[in-house]
């Protein structure tokens, strides 16, 4: 049964269980004071989180439950990691989280990062070749222990029997959605999934939580990666050139998720608003179910970010059919 109960953003982070605490740091005192008096930079600080930004998407992920154990998530933008944090937590047991940013940072336990410009196409194609062999960031196997205190891998018996919820869980993925998009049967979808496979498409969720960064002025002294230089963390005060940046980044996760995402993934993004905003819009109809637009709790009204979360990638869309305006 669905819990009806609404729960606030700082309660849906109570059981997360892989994180590591990290006091905001700031430049300007303005901005300290502001996070200092914050109730989600607070909580976010009690909770072990890396950021406040965590509760953006434990509220997302409450209302539309993208997460699921054993899945595959890229994380794109996860300097300083709260996002990471959280598909980490959500997906676990089995998940793997893979992290990308020009930024670099400590990842969190558990994630798998890669530092470069995303907008790379050769950044790009390492995040491919990653995500295109299945247990490469997976948690290593788990051994038991003798009588004898000696430990050893699992027998085939036991193997069989710890794959078996794993196996559940793709067999419930390929059943027809509530809406009805994927009605092919069960051979097609086992060739479909063979295809999809092949092509690289081995992927689940596409996060993007980027911004292009400030250029750096000051902290070039600052080495340590647990606290990495703040300039990711603000917008540049033109609304114009925030808005026209996110599209772009925007624009080019949605490339690589067409590129990556299996059938049935999901792709969540920020963007500032502004005039470009309904054309990326359009273009995530046509590849995916359905498409929202969130303005969650946690993120500052004075903000001009949102987030669209669109569900459920189609089968059978060509990229001309997605890019056709770009």
């Amino acid at each position: 049964m669905v819990d009806s109960i609404e729960r606030s953003p700082l309660e849906l982070c109570s059981s997360l269980s892989h994180a590591s605490i990290r006091h905001s740091s700031s430049s300007s005192k303005r901005w300290q004071t502001r996070a200092g008096n914050d109730k989600f930079s607070k909580e976010a600080r009690v909770q072990g989180l890396k950021s406040r930004a965590a509760f953006k998407l434990l509220e997302i992920n409450e209302k539309y439950k993208l997460f699921k154990s054993g899945q595959t998530v890229v994380d794109l933008g996860y300097a300083p990691g709260s996002w990471s944090q959280v598909a980490v937590d959500r997906t676990s047991p089995g998940g793997r989280v893979i992290g990308i940013d020009i930024i670099p940072a400590q990842p969190p336990k558990g994630v798998s990062t890669i530092q470069g410009n995303f907008l790379s196409e050769s950044v790009q194609e390492e995040v491919r070749n990653f995500v295109r062999d299945p247990q490469r960031g997976r948690p290593k196997q788990q051994r038991f222990l003798t009588e004898e205190g000696l430990d050893h891998p699992l027998t085939e018996e036991e193997l069989e029997t710890a794959s078996t919820d794993y196996l559940e869980l793709e067999r419930r993925a390929e059943l027809p959605t509530k809406d009805g998009e994927d009605t092919v049967p069960s051979a097609g979808r086992k060739s479909r999934k063979h295809i999809e496979e092949a092509e690289g498409r081995m992927v689940d969720i596409v996060l993007s939580d980027m911004c292009e960064p400030w250029d750096q002025t000051t902290g070039f002294w600052k080495k340590s990666l647990s606290d990495p230089y703040h300039r990711m963390m603000n917008t540049s005060g033109n609304n114009f050139r925030d808005h026209a940046g996110s599209m772009d980044l925007c624009n080019a996760a949605l490339r690589f998720g067409f590129d990556t995402l299996r059938t049935g993934g999901h792709f969540v993004c920020k963007f500032y608003q502004g005039a470009e905003e309904k054309a990326l819009e359009k273009r995530l109809k046509a590849l995916f179910g359905k498409v929202h637009r969130e303005k969650p709790e946690s993120s500052r009204s004075e903000s001009k970010e949102a987030y669209f979360v669109a569900l459920r990638r189609k089968a059978d869309v060509l990229k001309g059919e997605v890019f056709i305006d770009a």
